[in-house]
């Protein structure tokens, strides 16, 4: 009991953030869940290798999910620290050295590829950091705290199961704080829906970029996305603007918004084209607004906040200028 408190204290959460819980309780409650996964048909050998060496909650995990920056940033710090001239110039390049591989997914999945290449790099810069947090105790962790536990439990059961299969092998468990894995950071549930294999053998995201481009790609398609459209644009609102056409819910066809008032960014006409879209007030009124397209809830699927998708959006803008 100490040493578990003595992990929350280091972490600076205080006990409430995990409840009252002991190791005694993260214990009995990982025996119920391997019980659980035994009835679920996984192999006892893949469970016992799998909890092996995990007593308690890792308290780093539940830090990092209490200061997510899409949570604690503001939208402007958001993309500052992630559309930067270094990882605009890097796209490009990725751009430029993998036409390839990048124009058989475009044509094959129908995903423009500088969006490809901006999941890419919002992801995990283009491979360069995918994460060496230790995968089955994170989701453990976030499985057992009263936030998502459901979520995070049956993603749990997933990443389990394509271990069982051999689909996914233990040395590649290794990711995001939350469980994500791979140069495209897929969730286990991600991975059994969308992962995909482009060039023979098994499905790698981790090593093979066919492999992550198409796999990408695949998630986008699979979720609605329009290769015709892009994902939307920042506009300007006129004066005494009715707000109350703000919302995801809501959608209005580009000349009926060119009616209302609003303009591009530089304060030039809409496009003609008759798109739905849905205006997007990100931090309020007084911030900076958006006209979105059906493409933006696909980047939603993939990640449900704002400023990730706008982020992915506006660096797949730079990519292409």
């Amino acid at each position: 009991m100490l040493k578990f408190k003595q992990l929350i204290v280091q972490a600076g959460l205080g006990l409430a953030l995990i409840s009252t819980a002991s190791a005694a309780d993260f214990s009995n409650w990982l025996n119920d869940l391997q019980d659980e996964a035994r009835q679920r048909g996984i192999a006892p050998a893949t469970l016992k290798a799998a909890f092996a060496e995990l007593d308690e909650p890792v308290a780093q995990v539940i830090k990092l999910d209490r200061n997510q920056p899409e949570t604690i940033q503001t939208l402007a710090q958001y993309l500052t620290a992630r559309v930067t001239p270094r990882r605009v110039a890097d796209g490009r390049r990725m751009l430029r050295r993998y036409p390839t591989w990048l124009g058989r997914v475009e044509q094959s999945q129908q995903v423009q590829r500088r969006f490809i290449v901006a999941l890419w790099g919002i992801e995990t810069h283009y491979g360069q950091y995918s994460g060496r947090m230790p995968i089955i105790p994170a989701l453990a962790t976030l499985a057992f705290d009263g936030r998502r536990s459901s979520y995070f439990r049956a993603e749990l059961f997933d990443l389990l199961e394509l271990l069982d299969n051999d689909r996914i092998r233990p040395d590649q468990l290794y990711g995001s704080w939350a469980g994500a894995m791979g140069q495209c950071q897929f969730m286990p549930s991600s991975f059994r829906r969308y992962a995909v294999n482009a060039d023979g053998g098994h499905i790698d995201i981790w090593t093979s970029l066919p492999d992550v481009f198409a796999s990408t790609a695949n998630y986008l398609k699979q979720n609605g996305w329009q290769n015709d459209q892009t994902w939307g644009r920042q506009v300007l609102l006129p004066a005494g603007f009715d707000l109350s056409l703000a919302g995801l819910d809501k959608t209005l066809a580009l000349p009926r918004w060119q009616q209302l008032g609003v303009r591009r960014s530089d304060g030039s006409a809409l496009p003609k084209r008759p798109l739905d879209a849905s205006l997007i007030l990100p931090e309020g009124p007084s911030g900076p607004a958006y006209l979105v397209y059906a493409n933006f809830h696909a980047l939603l699927k993939w990640n449900r906040s704002l400023s990730f998708a706008i982020a992915v959006g506006t660096l797949a803008d730079r990519l292409a200028d």
